[in-house]
């Protein structure tokens, strides 16, 4: 899809009144209407323990556990209740844990280590394109 310049999107908006609108100040809010969208795929490969921390991925560990170096999976989804199919399709498809998920936002972290977080995320991506026809992203990684 290209991009459009904003004379043409004020001329697609205002189709009819554009003529007389030119060179007028003119306020256009910008909304987001949810659709079917995977927005954001990335991985961290290991990572360090301010990170794990600072994510809140260190509370709720087992004492003795340290999952610090562990690689980090981000998803983010719209509408945001697909996260949680995203999770189902995730710990299916590899060893990965969920750090964080939230449904109202539509967030998903996963660990585990970096073939495994790789593997579930790129397979969720794919899933989400192929079988239940969202618009996806590529799937970063750093």
């Amino acid at each position: 899809m290209a991009r459009m310049t904003k004379e043409e999107l004020l001329e697609k908006l205002f189709h009819e009144d554009y003529e007389q609108l030119k060179g007028k100040r003119l306020r256009i809010t910008r909304l987001r209407i949810p659709g079917k969208e995977v927005c954001l795929a990335h991985i961290i490969s290991a990572t360090q323990a301010p990170v794990y921390q600072n994510l809140g991925l260190h509370i709720g560990v087992h004492e003795g556990e340290d999952h610090t170096g562990e690689s980090i999976g981000l998803i983010r989804f719209t509408p945001w209740e697909a996260v949680v199919v995203a999770a189902d399709v995730a710990m299916k498809s590899a060893d990965v844990q969920i750090g964080f998920m939230d449904r109202f936002c539509g967030s998903l972290i996963l660990t585990g280590g970096l073939s495994e977080v790789q593997a579930a995320v790129e397979e969720v991506v794919r899933f989400f394109r192929e079988e239940l026809g969202f618009e996806t992203c590529k799937v970063h990684r750093n």
